[in-house]
């Protein structure tokens, strides 16, 4: 279902523009998302090359393209994955330790968008690659094959968080209806995890949304024809980003609403 992306509306430009400086708030509790040092890991791929078997993964982005995360996408081991906490970390991977390597180790920055489950029916060294406690991202094929040789299978990886460069602002696809509002939240830059969400209609105080799964929050309040405001906190910053007006009284679930700004 292709997304259709709507920005608050006011009575001119100039009062938006004005609006938006006045109503953007970023509170930094830490100074700046700091790349991490790299580790070790193992790396894996699933799908073809059409990506095709990566669409709608375990975090709720649904279609990857339109979304626009596209084919650098990996699954991540329930470790990583951390219950959908995970969801949208960029991590920076790149194959090391064998022959399948790509001369020059390239790397490649894919965003975890997807859960890879258990094998308890294997061995955690021969098949049962993202049992924990293990490590492990299984990449879609395009971004696999960026890095090492497919016929591979399983590569060593050295990996490491990275800022998620993103263009445009944080997104915000409503699910649910006026009393229970089910949120997606898409395009989140700067360490791209989200650990908490609340929400603020014209009429209400900041409500606190629960983690439902993945990337998804919820609320259960009635928001119905209210203009929609967030509050969002990452998981590995610290940050916290409050976006007023994201969607105006006459939202509709389905659709995909997008702020005014993101995180660095």
């Amino acid at each position: 279902m292709a997304s259709s992306f709507r920005r608050p509306r006011s009575i001119g430009r100039l009062l938006v523009a004005l609006a938006v400086l006045m109503a953007i708030t970023v509170t930094r509790v830490d100074a700046n998302f700091q790349t991490s040092d790299w580790s070790l890991a193992h790396a894996t791929f699933y799908g073809d090359e059409t990506a095709s078997e990566t669409m709608g993964g375990a975090c709720g982005y649904g279609n990857l393209y339109s979304t626009g995360y596209g084919t650098a996408t990996a699954a991540l081991s329930s470790v990583l994955f951390n219950e959908g906490y995970g969801c949208g970390g960029c991590y920076e991977i790149r194959c090391t330790g064998a022959t399948a390597c790509y001369a020059g180790s390239p790397s490649i920055v894919v965003t975890g968008t997807n859960l890879c489950p258990p094998n308890w029916a294997e061995a955690s060294d021969n098949g049962g690659w993202c049992n924990p406690p293990r490590v492990h991202f299984d990449m879609s094929k395009p971004a696999f094959m960026q890095i090492a040789d497919w016929n591979a299978g399983i590569v060593p990886v050295m990996y490491r968080r990275v800022s998620c460069p993103k263009t445009g602002g944080v997104r915000f696809q409503f699910q649910g209806n006026a009393y229970w509002l089910l949120v997606y939240v898409l395009n989140v830059g700067g360490s791209g995890d989200v650990c908490s969400i609340d929400v603020k209609g014209d009429s209400t105080d900041w409500i606190s949304m629960t983690h439902n799964w993945g990337a998804s929050f919820q609320a259960f309040a009635n928001l119905g024809g209210q203009a929609l405001s967030f509050q969002l906190t990452t998981c590995t910053s610290q940050e916290t980003l409050i976006l007023y007006n994201v969607a105006d009284a006459g939202w509709s679930v389905g659709l995909t609403y997008e702020g005014d700004s993101n995180f660095f």
